[in-house]
């Protein structure tokens, strides 16, 4: 970790309410330099609607005054999530894409390359409780996401920022 300087913490952005409220409280504490990102991950079937979400994003991320980039995921998505999805209704099973992107795209690919470039900690808009490297129930029940994170590991916790 970065001593003298504040901790930089990327921010998956995707222009809705959650990433982009994440990213505002982040950079309202004034302890990280928020950056944000928008990870392309799908646009085979609807352009025109991840156009505007990337662009929403990058609005937000100018109203906060924070760099923004566009990360293309496309491939590892389609590899790591939408082939492992329709493998698995092929055989009869229902899994949740939602959790596989989760960790193999916002906690795999997108880390990776965030730590990369110098992040200290990811965020990503989820609503939980973090206490250390343990993931908890969100306090308002109704909105907690936390069944969406079940796959992450020790390793993937530990640069999620609290303020996720």
């Amino acid at each position: 970790m970065k001593s003298q300087e504040k901790q930089k913490v990327f921010v998956a952005m995707s222009g809705g309410v959650d990433s982009s409220v994440g990213a505002a409280l982040l950079k309202k504490s004034g302890d990280f330099d928020v950056v944000g990102v928008y990870m392309k991950c799908w646009s085979a079937l609807d352009q025109c609607s991840v156009e505007r979400d990337a662009e929403d994003a990058r609005a937000v991320a100018e109203k906060l005054e924070i760099p923004f980039y566009i990360f293309d995921f496309e491939r590892e998505y389609r590899e790591r999530v939408f082939d492992v999805m329709a493998r698995e209704y092929a055989q009869g099973r229902t899994p949740n894409p939602d959790v596989f992107c989760n960790s193999e795209i916002k906690f795999g690919v997108f880390l990776e390359k965030c730590l990369a470039l110098g992040a200290d900690f990811i965020a990503t808009g989820h609503y939980v409780k973090k206490k250390d490297t343990t993931l908890f129930q969100a306090n308002d029940k109704n909105k907690d996401q936390s069944y969406f994170l079940w796959r992450l590991n020790q390793e993937q916790l530990k640069f999620l920022s609290k303020q996720s």
